[in-house]
């Protein structure tokens, strides 16, 4: 694959997923149609995946404080690829997110991609329905895929992993989570891509974690690790937390891990590194 595509931002997922897909990186600003055009004019990709966004330097909430740095890396820049891929007849790759959505642990079903976005407290999570919902209504003619991912997680240490971040908590809650295992993740896309898939796609893992569940996984390599559970009322922060369907990936012939099954490979790895 490594001549038909190229990625647009060598951030953590760019990385890995160049990596994975033994892709080319461009990391240059796009700040501009002109920008975008120029670069599939010079590497002549068949597919372009859009890593570009921004979701804070500590976190989420600074995009709070930066709402017109969040609003164009996350919305204008994957409009701007779009319309260059368009105009190029080649395929956009868009990488999503998942945490666009209110849930009830006591009602809701695991979330399918038809279901409406609706979680707007968060301006990571407005900027993040902007271009999904724009982006959606040209995959009904266009070829674009709108890959969502959840919480991170990774089998090296980065910052960015959602097991590095964990060791570096005091406190974690304890609700269910859909989760996105990088390597997983690799192959799923690789997969998506090899079938032309279209439209929006949930791509997480089956199932769901709580992070003490992870944590003890942890703990049986470093006994001494310890930490606290708390309510997620407790820490003040403005978050969701949800379990997206796999269903519509299922159908496409992947079969997606289920989380629980790639904790013991993750750990294992990431203390080896």
């Amino acid at each position: 694959m490594t001549k038909d595509i190229l990625i647009f931002g060598g951030g953590f997922i760019g990385s890995r997923l160049a990596e994975g897909l033994a892709a080319r990186v461009c990391r240059k600003n796009i700040m501009s149609l002109r920008d975008a055009q120029a670069q599939i004019a010079r590497y002549k990709p068949k597919v372009i995946i859009n890593c570009i966004g921004y979701t804070g330097a500590a976190n989420v909430d600074d995009c709070e404080k930066q709402k017109d740095q969040a609003l164009f890396a996350n919305v204008f820049v994957p409009l701007l690829l779009a319309e260059a891929a368009i105009r190029s007849g080649i395929k956009l790759v868009h990488i999503s997110s998942g945490c666009i959505y209110h849930y009830d642990y006591r009602k809701d079903k695991p979330l399918a991609e038809e279901k409406d976005p609706d979680f707007l407290e968060l301006y990571y999570s407005r900027t993040k329905i902007y271009a999904e919902r724009a982006l959606e209504a040209l995959t009904r003619q266009r070829n674009i895929l709108i890959a969502r991912i959840r919480i991170p997680l990774d089998d090296r240490p980065h910052p960015r992993n959602i097991l590095t971040k964990l060791l570096g908590y005091k406190r974690v809650i304890d609700l269910p989570n859909s989760i996105t295992y990088i390597p997983d993740f690799i192959k799923a896309l690789k997969h998506l891509i090899s079938i032309d898939a279209r439209g929006v796609y949930n791509v997480v893992n089956k199932g769901a974690l709580r992070y003490p569940q992870l944590l003890e996984v942890y703990k049986r390599y470093v006994p001494d690790f310890a930490w606290q559970v708390v309510s997620y009322r407790a820490l003040k922060l403005v978050r969701t937390n949800l379990v997206l369907s796999t269903r519509k990936l299922e159908k496409t012939g992947y079969k997606p891990r289920h989380i629980h099954k790639v904790l013991q490979e993750c750990v294992a790895h990431y203390l080896s590194c």
